[in-house]
């Protein structure tokens, strides 16, 4: 009877061939994944407050406001008119 129980125990840890499982090597490989990339983001946080940057303003961007209104504004083609000498000054 010792011998049955014994043989019945066995094939219950037999492993099934058509089950594959990562086992404990697969937890720790991915444990120490786990470390790394907290280990990483931790790193590269620490290095982006390191970092002291102050964008310049882009001069193109800035454009002075006029002092004055133009007296005479009547529609759009007048207030364009301004626009398109500004231009040709510029390609001069």
């Amino acid at each position: 009877m010792n011998s049955s129980m014994h043989a019945l125990a066995l094939t219950q840890l037999a492993l099934d061939d058509n089950k594959v499982t990562p086992g404990i090597l697969g937890f720790i490989v991915f444990i120490v994944l786990a470390l790394a990339c907290w280990w990483l983001f931790k790193n590269m946080n620490r290095q982006f407050h390191k970092v002291d940057f102050e964008e310049a303003p882009d001069p193109k961007a800035t454009v002075p406001a006029p002092s004055s209104p133009p007296a005479s504004s009547s529609g759009p083609a007048a207030s364009s008119a301004p626009a398109a000498e500004e231009k040709r000054q510029k390609k001069a």
